[in-house]
C-alpha cells in the first residue's frame, strides 16, 4: 500500500512541501557552526583570558627569572642560562623534597583511598545519624589550612593535649616530638593530611554511589547476593570513575603541598619535612635567591605536569580510546 500512494498526487505534493521545507532549513544547517563557534567563542573567551592571566603569564615569567641570578631588587643582569637549574637539581635538600612529595602521593592514596571507600560504603547505608556522620567526616575538609595547622601545631606540643591524652590511656610510651623529631615529623604531618583531607574523598565517593542505579542493587539482592558481595561486584566497579579522579586530584594536591606543612614545620626539622613548595618558598623569601626559586618553581611545575599527562593519558583516558584495537576486533 505504501508503494503505491509514494506515485500518487498527494505524495508529489508532500515532496514538494519537504523540497521548499529543506530548501530554508539546508541554510540554517550551513550557518549553525559558525553560530555554534560563536558561541562557543563567546563562552570560552573569559575562561581562556583569566588562564592565561593567572597561569600562562606566571609560568613564563619565572621561566624568565630562573635564567638570571636575581635577588629580587633592581635589573636583572647577570644572565646565568640553565646554571639555576643544574645548580637545584644537584641539591641534596631540593632532592629530599621531591622524595618527600612522593612519600605524600603514595602515602596519600594508600591510606585515604581504602579508609574513604570504606567509610562512604558504610554511610551509603540507612544507618541512625548518617547526615551527621557525613557532616563531622567533612568538617575537617572546609577548615581553612591556615586554622586547622595552628590548631594541630598547638595539640602536637611536648606536653601537649595529644601526650596528656596518650598518658591519660595508657599509651605514654608512645609519645614522641611529633614535630620535632626528624624520623617521625614526616609521619606526623602525614596524620594531619589524612585527617585533613579525608572528608573530601569521602564526599566524592558517596556522590559516585548516587549515580549507581537502584536497579542493580535489587536485581542482586533478589538473587541472594550479600552486601559485601553487592559493594564488592557493583558498586564499587562503577565507582571507579570517581575513584580515578580522586587519585588524581590527591597526586596534584599532594605535589603542590604547602600551607599545612609550612605552618607545622616550616619543613624542619633538618628538612625531614620540607616538600617542593616549602623549599622555593624558603629559598626566594628567606634568602632572596628568586633567580633559584624561580628554577625550582618551573621544576614544580614540570613534575607535575609530566605527572599529570601521564595519568591522563595512561589512566583518566576512555577504555575505548586506550584500546581501539580491541574494539575493532569485536
Amino acid at each position: 500500500m505504501t508503494a503505491v500512494t509514494d506515485h500518487g498526487p498527494a505524495a508529489d505534493r508532500a515532496r514538494a512541501r519537504s523540497a521548499a521545507a529543506r530548501g530554508p532549513g539546508s541554510r540554517r544547517r550551513l550557518r549553525t557552526p559558525w553560530r555554534t563557534r560563536l558561541e562557543i567563542l563567546f563562552f570560552v573567551t573569559p575562561a581562556l583570558v583569566l588562564f592565561a592571566v593567572f597561569l600562562v603569564v606566571p609560568v613564563v615569567q619565572a621561566g624568565r627569572y630562573s635564567l638570571y641570578d636575581w635577588n629580587g631588587l633592581g635589573p636583572m643582569d647577570d644572565f646565568v642560562g640553565l646554571a639555576n637549574y643544574a645548580s637545584a637539581l644537584g641539591n641534596e635538600v631540593f632532592r629530599g623534597a621531591v622524595g618527600h612529595n612522593l612519600t605524600i602521593v603514595v602515602l596519600s592514596i594508600l591510606i585515604q583511598l581504602p579508609l574513604g571507600l570504606g567509610i562512604a560504603l558504610l554511610l551509603n547505608r540507612e544507618i541512625r545519624g548518617r547526615t551527621a556522620l557525613r557532616v563531622i567526616i567533612f568538617v575537617p575538609y572546609v577548615l581553612a589550612e591556615v586554622v586547622a595547622s595552628v590548631v594541630w601545631f598547638m595539640l602536637l606540643q611536648p606536653n601537649g593535649a595529644i601526650d596528656a591524652l596518650l598518658e591519660s590511656i595508657g599509651l605514654g610510651g608512645v609519645v614522641q616530638l611529633w614535630l620535632g623529631d626528624p624520623d617521625v615529623a614526616l609521619y606526623t604531618v602525614m596524620v594531619v593530611l589524612t585527617w585533613k583531607y579525608l572528608g573530601l574523598a569521602v564526599i566524592l565517593m558517596l556522590a559516585g554511589l548516587q549515580g549507581v542505579p537502584e536497579e542493580l542493587y535489587e536485581a542482586a539482592q533478589i538473587d541472594g547476593a550479600s552486601w559485601w558481595q553487592v559493594q564488592r561486584r557493583i558498586a564499587v566497579p562503577l565507582l571507579s570513575p570517581t575513584i580515578r579522579t580522586w587519585v588524581f586530584l590527591s597526586m596534584i594536591g599532594s605535589l603542590q603541598q604547602f600551607d599545612m606543612v609550612w605552618i607545622l614545620t616550616a619543613g624542619g626539622p633538618a628538612n625531614s619535612t620540607t616538600t617542593m613548595a616549602t623549599y622555593l618558598i624558603s629559598q626566594g623569601t628567606d634568602r632572596s635567591l628568586y633567580g633559584y626559586a624561580s628554577a625550582v618553581a618551573v621544576l614544580l611545575f614540570g613534575i607535575s605536569f609530566v605527572l599529570a599527562a601521564l595519568y591522563q593519558t595512561f589512566v583518566l583516558r576512555p577504555r575505548s580510546e586506550r584500546r581501539p584495537e580491541t574494539e575493532v576486533g569485536r
